[in-house]
């Protein structure tokens, strides 16, 4: 029993990691991704879709994004949905392709982009604490009825506090990481 609340509680764990780390790569740095753009919701059909799954992104150059819809008709609304992201970038249509310059980072957007990603770490933190209060909220049900000895939910409660500060470093590492990469000029 309390290996599947510690099973659980870190797979939780590694899953919010993970969604820090798929965060951070929509960031932009100064370099063209095609993780900048993936993921923008696109209206089609009237239906919000992943630019990922109405065109091919690819990257020219270390600058430039190319945008090449399956369907030439899909590409204004690709651009009104790039043009509506906050990305602050402008495409260039050529009516069957967008082409995105990625402008250099100013220092004052720099320490911006700093600010998103020491968010987006605070918001992975809040949620690996909400998943070590969890686990231990379960772990005291189960000593509460008498499933586990007091001893081993003080035993659990440590394992549990040892995953989410192994969590939290790695989280505080990727922003670290990013953050080096956002002020690297």
């Amino acid at each position: 029993m309390i290996d599947e609340v510690l099973r659980d509680a870190e797979e939780r764990m590694r899953k919010a990691v993970e969604v820090m780390r798929h965060d951070l790569m929509t960031i932009r740095t100064g370099r063209a991704t095609p993780a900048l753009v993936e993921s923008i919701q696109v209206e089609y059909y009237g239906v919000p879709t992943p630019l990922m799954q109405l065109a091919s992104i690819s990257v020219p150059d270390a600058q430039t994004l190319l945008i090449r819809p399956y369907t030439p008709s899909d590409v204004q609304a690709i651009e009104r949905a790039i043009a509506k992201s906050d990305l602050g970038l402008t495409p260039n249509s050529d009516g069957k392709q967008l082409r995105l310059h990625i402008p250099p980072l100013t220092e004052e957007r720099r320490r911006e982009l700093t600010k998103v990603v020491a968010k987006r770490a605070e918001e992975a933190r809040v949620a690996i604490r909400n998943i070590r209060r969890d686990a231990i909220h379960d772990l005291r049900q189960m000593e509460k009825e008498s499933i586990i000895t007091e001893d081993e939910l003080h035993r659990s409660q440590d394992k549990v506090q040892e995953l989410t500060n192994t969590y939290i470093k790695k989280v505080d590492e990727l922003a670290h990481e990013k953050e080096q990469e956002i002020m690297t000029i």
